[in-house]
């Protein structure tokens, strides 16, 4: 910027004080509030209070018209106006001189104008530093005795980059505020360290504290190292300021080219004839907004709705769209159940429902703990195998209960298609999601107990293979991020515990069976059958068929009979029917007529389910010389096989009847061997083997 002439300089800053202006060593004293007067600069003020008046018409009666201007201490603590006002009043009745800062400056007064109101209005004109040394008198006006502080004169190069940079930093402010432009050409002409911070600190609007420690730096270098933190940290604000005005300004804009463009809409669709946005899509809005889900949800809802709301209502795609929507409102996105976990009462509803199975309960039990101390669930898939009616199912709903949980089932028998489980796409004519979020919605929580029943009766066709889009449901490793085709967004199956059933392993395929801990349920023995009866089954079925204890009572003698001549298999699912069907001819014969109580017995068993259908041969045959007896495995639990052998005259060949696979001819056919190969330590002749 090119230099001025000091004729070119505003009036705003005056001129240095002459050597031979002599500050008086005694002065009046005038006490000002929130203000802190600086040499070389002319303020006006007002002076209301009476002391402040008498202050300065003796100034003006003296040959110089000079004062002392020292700034009054503010309170030590914010206080309500009540207190201040009183703490006003004490505090005037106190000496002035405890009240005003200790520095303060000597000032000309230029001009005096009264006003009606009886105060006064005057234009000082700054001239030195001074300090407070010694007060005189208190009456009729405050006098003190001060020393004049003169000003120091600094020039080095550190100075004077100081200067530069003072000035270069006020200019950038100035620039970007409302500052007068006159003061820029001020400040670059004011090259004396000291004049430039009393003159940038006046026009900073900084605190009274803030100018009061400026004015009482005597040394200019220090004093413009000062003023220049004040410069950073005001420039620091201005920017921000400026940074979250910017902001600001772009929302709004936004939100004024959002609401021209809804605006421009309604428009175009009054012109069209068709209606603006109607309650219907104002009330999915308002449900949007109000719905608990992640931020990519909300994203895709809104996307969607705002298609929505650009579509006729009697068009196809309306329906779909909106369906789309219903859906993603209607998961619990982030709904959870809380989680009651404790041991003792998983044991003792475990206990309740079901009879044995220890090493089962205990596993559960163990599984339910570590979910308690690592507060998550990323741990292996619970498969329940065994054969039918040993309570796989029930096990599930029984954890559900000890967790508080809700519980959904979902029988996966005869599927063969995968977008059972993965849903249609939305290109489909009604498609819908698949099982998975079907639970998930039916549940209202995003960690339910959810259990996968008959996981070895998948099916697989043309239309896909649903084993392997279990895969990733059943992976805690990526089911957190689960995507159903329908909603196409992916969904957090981390939190929800899945339990899978089967009668068999071997059809369930390998990599699926790889991904659950297997846990084996065998079938009940016959004392388990008995207990198991006597504590579920038979009240069960009484309550069931509107019995009461009253009315039937079943005898542990009757119970085995039924187990061992009416039903043959690992569980107890025919058990419960045969009760059940027992519970039903005594009902029947309450309803007639007859109240009595009746007494289940062994003898009595025959005239309500009619003769045995199962009998125990064993002690029969064993009695016939020539008959082996064998085990065989079966999903229901197992079989006794007899095997009858019968040597009659012929040619020396073995002959096999009946159903045998190949495995049970070679056992046989090795039988025979290995009789042949031991012939003389059994003492059987030769000839056996060849003619019989």
């Amino acid at each position: 910027m090119p230099e001025k002439k000091e004729a070119d300089i505003p009036d705003l800053i005056a001129q240095v004080p002459s050597p031979e202006v002599e500050i008086p060593e005694v002065l009046p004293i005038l006490a000002v509030k929130n203000f802190v007067l600086f040499p070389y600069l002319m303020v006006p003020i007002a002076v209301v209070d009476e002391l402040s008046r008498k202050t300065v018409d003796e100034a003006l009666k003296t040959d110089k018209k000079i004062l002392g201007v020292f700034t009054r201490k503010p309170p030590a603590t914010p206080q309500g106006s009540e207190e201040k006002e009183q703490e006003e009043k004490t505090s005037d009745t106190g000496s002035l001189f405890e009240r005003i800062y200790p520095v303060g400056c000597s000032a000309h007064i230029l001009k005096m104008l009264k006003m009606p109101d009886g105060s006064m209005r005057i234009l000082l004109h700054g001239l030195t530093r001074i300090k407070l040394i010694q007060a005189v008198s208190d009456e009729p006006y405050p006098q003190a005795k001060v020393l004049v502080i003169p000003e120091q004169e600094v020039s080095d190069k550190e100075t004077e980059a100081m200067v530069r940079k003072a000035q270069a930093m006020m200019q950038e402010i100035i620039s970007v505020t409302p500052l007068s432009d006159e003061l820029s050409v001020v400040i670059v002409n004011v090259n004396e360290a000291g004049k430039l911070a009393d003159l940038i600190a006046t026009n900073l609007g900084l605190k009274v504290h803030e100018l009061q420690e400026v004015l009482e730096t005597f040394n200019p270098k220090e004093r413009l190292q000062k003023v220049m933190v004040f410069l950073s940290r005001e420039k620091e604000l201005i920017e921000l300021g400026q940074k979250i005005q910017s902001q600001v300004k772009s929302e709004i804009e936004k939100g004024q080219r959002e609401y021209f463009l809804r605006e421009q809409m309604k428009a175009i669709k009054k012109e069209l004839g068709e209606a603006a946005e109607g309650p219907e899509i104002a009330e999915l809005r308002k449900k949007v907004q109000e719905k608990a889900m992640p931020d990519y949800v909300r994203e895709a809802c809104t996307k969607e709705l705002d298609r929505l709301a650009m579509m006729h209502p009697s068009s196809a795609e309306y329906t779909v769209s909106r369906t789309y929507l219903e859906w993603l409102l209607s998961l619990p996105w982030m709904e959870s159940t809380q989680d009651n976990i404790d041991i003792k009462h998983a044991q003792k509803v475990l206990d309740e429902d079901h009879y044995d199975l220890e090493k089962v309960k205990e596993r559960i039990l163990e599984y339910l703990a570590v979910i308690k101390l690592k507060s998550e669930l990323r741990g292996p898939i619970l498969c329940f195998v065994g054969p039918p009616g040993v309570g796989k199912t029930s096990l599930g709903k029984s954890i559900a209960r000890a967790l508080g949980r809700k519980f959904y089932r979902m029988s996966l028998g005869g599927i063969r298609d995968e977008a059972e489980i993965r849903g249609h796409r939305r290109t489909y004519i009604g498609a819908l999601p698949g099982r998975i979020i079907k639970g998930i919605k039916e549940c209202g929580s995003n960690n339910p107990v959810m259990m996968l029943d008959e996981v070895d009766k998948l099916g697989v066709d043309f239309r896909g293979d649903p084993a392997s889009a279990l895969l990733e449901v059943l992976d805690p490793e990526q089911n957190s991020s689960f995507t159903d085709h329908y909603i196409d967004l992916p969904f957090d199956l981390s939190k929800v515990m899945f339990i899978t059933t089967a009668n068999l392993l071997d059809p369930i395929p390998p990599p699926l069976r790889d991904r659950m801990e297997i846990l084996s349920l065998p079938g009940y023995t016959l004392r388990e059958k008995i207990e198991i009866a006597k504590r579920y089954l038979v009240p069960k079925e009484i309550a069931n068929n509107g019995l009461s204890n009253d009315n039937i009572r079943f005898t542990e003698s009757a119970l085995q009979r039924i187990i061992e001549e009416y039903t043959r298999e690992a569980g107890v699912r025919n058990l419960q029917r045969e009760i059940s069907n027992v519970c039903r001819k005594v009902a029947r014969r309450i309803a007639e007529g007859d109240s009595r109580k009746v007494r289940i017995t062994p003898n009595a068993i025959p005239k309500y389910l009619g003769p045995p259908k199962f009998y125990s041969p064993l002690a029969e045959r064993m009695t016939i010389p020539g008959v082996a007896i064998g085990l065989a495995w079966t999903q229901t639990g197992g079989e006794i096989l007899f095997i009858e052998a019968t040597a009659t005259s012929g040619d020396g060949k073995l002959l096999l009847t009946g159903q045998l696979g190949d495995v049970m001819k070679e056992s046989a056919q090795a039988a025979l061997t290995f009789i042949h190969a031991e012939r003389e330590h059994l003492n059987i002749p030769e000839e056996k083997f060849s003619k019989q």
